[in-house]
């Protein structure tokens, strides 16, 4: 089965500067990988060089069937519809309900007929425990709820990735754990799921492969 991540010996800039190098990571289908390392360690320049958003300067660098070195601009954005990313900081549009945060993304990338926008907006609410807030705004809704909202904007296009930027860094300690469980079941479905974490009582307590950032490059 191939590769969704295949990075061999890449360079990664960040504002003219090299911020990571010599990057080898191959993560398949429904892995579930933690990225640690101290802040400005490099954690979510690998992140956001997965999606296109920060360069690959060198190496061999491919995510899902699209080659970074060579991805054209106008293939991005169908390169981050395969991509469920999950920010610390929610992103949501504040001024619309939970359901129609969902149905905003899914038009936005080409959803068209009703009935089956309904239909998955449905699922991805009832596989996080949403279903009973669908009418609420984001500012009625908790921290833990709020993120488990952006889990399952995430989910919508069945993405067979997700990356997950320090999903817990603004959620009390219980609740942290209910969303990196949530995420572990979404790898055992068959999603490959990519966390990066400071926080090392929950590598613990959810075991998983774990990549180590420190002094401009990765280990394992």
């Amino acid at each position: 089965m191939p590769s969704v991540i295949d990075y061999k010996d890449v360079t990664i800039h960040r504002n003219s500067l090299i911020t990571l190098k010599q990057v080898n990571l191959k993560v398949g289908p429904g892995e579930f990988v933690y990225i640690i390392g101290k802040v400005g360690s490099g954690k979510s320049s690998l992140l956001k060089s997965l999606y296109a958003d920060v360069p690959v300067a060198s190496g061999h660098a491919r995510v899902l069937d699209y080659d970074l070195r060579s991805i054209r601009r106008r293939d991005i954005p169908y390169l981050r519809r395969q991509i469920g990313i999950v920010f610390q900081d929610f992103c949501l549009l504040t001024d619309r309900s939970a359901e129609d945060n969902l149905r905003f993304v899914l038009r936005a990338t080409g959803w068209t007929d009703k009935a089956s926008i309904d239909e998955r907006i449905e699922e991805v609410l009832k596989s996080v425990g949403m279903v009973n807030k669908n009418y609420k705004k984001p500012y009625e809704l908790s921290g833990g709820e709020q993120q488990r909202l952006v889990i399952a904007r995430a989910l919508l296009n069945r993405p067979p990735l997700i990356l997950a930027d320090e999903p817990t860094g603004n959620l009390d300690t219980a609740t942290g754990e209910s969303i990196v469980a949530r995420l572990h079941d979404i790898a055992r479905q068959g999603t490959a799921v990519i966390m990066a974490t400071h926080n090392m009582a929950l590598v613990e307590q959810y075991p998983g492969r774990t990549i180590v950032c420190e002094h401009r490059t990765i280990r394992e």
